[in-house]
């Protein structure tokens, strides 16, 4: 009786999710609305998200890099439900390329979206969610915040530095109620890819990473071939953020995944040496 209370209870509160105009965003915005949460689904252009309308979410629209929106966002939410129920950290994009190309402009975009906007939302909703003393907030890493490889050194900084504000965040307010829990998936079929491909910097034919990049993206369109090795679907992962976001004892982390729950044991276990030739032969800097 106390746990169908509690679960309405949820219920009555309010979830944000980021970056729902495709992918896990988008998949976990169906799930909590058809199980009956107030769903806020939230993306830069809310052009694309009309069959979220259809089924009841509220859609906003949140560039998460944007202070501006990122207050009415909340405010917004707040104005009708008291606090930010569930927030999920969701919005984010893979910046590939090798290091020395990648401009310190693109890396601070990399980190304004993947890092700092999720930082300033949690910011945001924690003062209402101190007050209500329950909260959760869901943040969607990666196996690459615990795994760092070639060719991909900028986006894997982000997820890394998502683990650790995680790991710093979570102890400091648990004593108000509230929860912060880290979802972790391996590589997933969903748009990410395309975006991807694009951020690969284009410095011409006499670049001395040419053959590199191209090998790069060869060796991502395979690692996030739909029928590739470990490689799950948006649905899967959004199911292990609802399970994240409504679980009465969540656990820290939940890895999503063969490559996500082995990869960092592997890569524990393996000399650095080792890996970094077994990485050049998947994707060799020089032919």
């Amino acid at each position: 009786m106390h746990e169908v209370i509690a679960l309405a209870d949820r219920q009555a509160d309010a979830v944000l999710i980021t970056g729902c105009s495709s992918g896990v965003g988008h998949a976990a915005a169906k799930m909590f609305r058809g199980a009956g949460y107030e769903t806020f689904a939230t993306a830069r252009d809310i052009a694309g998200l009309g069959d979220l309308r259809a089924i009841g979410c509220r859609t906003l629209a949140l560039d998460v890099t944007d202070e501006a929106a990122r207050q009415s966002a909340v405010e917004t939410i707040e104005r009708e439900f008291g606090a930010v129920g569930v927030l999920v950290n969701n919005a984010g994009y893979g910046q590939y390329g090798p290091l020395e190309e990648i401009s310190l402009d693109l890396v601070r975009r990399q980190f304004e979206t993947n890092v700092f906007g999720g930082l300033r939302l949690s910011q945001l909703v924690l003062p209402a969610m101190r007050r209500k003393r329950r909260g959760r907030i869901v943040n969607v890493s990666s196996v690459a915040g615990r795994v760092s490889s070639i060719g991909g050194g900028a986006y894997h900084a982000t997820k890394f530095a998502i683990e650790a504000l995680t790991d710093a965040l979570r102890p400091e307010v648990e004593p108000f109620g509230i929860d912060v829990v880290n979802v972790l998936p391996g590589p997933i079929a969903t748009r990410f890819e395309t975006k991807l491909l694009r951020s690969i910097p284009d410095t011409g034919p006499q670049s001395p990473y040419a053959y590199f990049k191209q090998r790069l993206a060869e060796r991502m369109h395979h690692f996030l071939d739909p029928k590739g090795f470990g490689v799950m679907s948006a649905e899967t992962v959004a199911r292990a953020v609802f399970k994240a976001a409504t679980a009465t004892r969540p656990r820290t982390r939940y890895s999503v995944g063969f490559i996500a729950h082995l990869g960092p044991i592997g890569r524990a276990l393996t000399p650095d040496r080792i890996v970094d030739v077994m990485t050049r032969r998947k994707i060799p800097v020089k032919e």
